[in-house]
């Protein structure tokens, strides 16, 4: 259960992260956002990183738990990477490109 708790914040980490940048507001939202948002986002983000850390340290200790921890974030950021390309084609093919 703990596993599941800490990727899903990492993956929520890893989206407000992708959000916060100027390419994928544009790509996802076709705009880009006010300046303050993006900060909240970033903010966001990094807190919830640092959530999910303290959460696997918390119940795994730091050997373990920094293991854990890196396997989480390695996956929740391949898996927003591959959803932004998916995104991006998607949106592509609906051009008709």
């Amino acid at each position: 259960m703990m596993h599941f708790l800490s990727l899903s914040i990492c993956l929520a980490a890893f989206a407000a992260l992708a959000m916060a940048t100027d390419r994928a507001q544009s790509d996802v939202l076709g705009r880009e956002l006010p300046a303050a948002t993006t900060r909240a986002l970033r903010t966001a983000g990094w807190a919830l990183l640092l959530a999910s850390l303290a959460l696997v340290v918390s119940v795994q200790g730091w050997g373990l738990g920094l293991v854990s921890y890196s396997g989480h974030t390695s996956f929740a950021a391949g898996a927003v990477f591959v959803a932004l390309i998916v995104h991006q084609r998607r949106k592509d093919q609906r051009r008709g490109r």
